[in-house]
């Protein structure tokens, strides 16, 4: 799962219809995937989702990360990494819990900063929680995001990326 835009596959074949299916398993469940065509399908947040995204947000803010801030995520990710990096985790959180409390993170800055809100989104790629914007043409999964950039060992990109994607699904004023 990841960022990406549903558009047409080719100027002559439109995109096919999405089929939900009567069960979407839980975030992260692939086992629907091979089976799905077509936009992604969206579920609101459940209990167990928001529970998992405000446990991250509490240690993300007991870190001193200021959500509403891309510096302040930025500085406390490229730290984060740096200090996994020198132990290979054996001080301190293991990479994925860095990857989820920054995903997280930067998830929760898009709900407030963008017109996007959080949903368990199922599409080709699986089910997991993202952001979707109203029109559901484009999904954002966070986790994707840190997690490729985290398997890179990229730092300093958090700013870049998170505000260009702020500036594509603006909050209407």
């Amino acid at each position: 799962m990841g960022l990406f835009s549903k558009k047409n596959k080719g100027d002559d074949e439109p995109a096919s219809d999405p089929t939900p299916a009567d069960d979407a398993g839980e975030p992260g469940d692939d086992a629907l995937a091979s089976d799905f065509t077509g936009r992604p399908v969206t579920a609101p947040l459940g209990e167990a989702e928001r529970g998992r995204l405000d446990a991250a947000l509490a240690h993300a803010a007991q870190a001193g990360v200021d959500i509403d801030d891309l510096s302040s995520i930025s500085a406390h990710y490229d730290d984060a990494y740096r200090r996994w990096s020198a132990t290979q985790g054996a001080d301190g959180d293991g990479s994925d819990v860095i990857v989820d409390t920054f995903a997280t993170a930067i998830g929760e800055h898009l709900a407030r900063h963008s017109a996007r809100e959080w949903a368990v989104v199922t599409d080709v790629f699986g089910t997991d929680i993202g952001l979707v914007a109203a029109r559901a043409d484009t999904v954002v999964v966070p986790h994707n995001l840190v997690g490729a950039r985290w398997m890179r060992g990229e730092t300093g990109w958090i700013p870049g990326v998170v505000s260009h994607l702020v500036r594509i699904r603006p909050r209407p004023s």
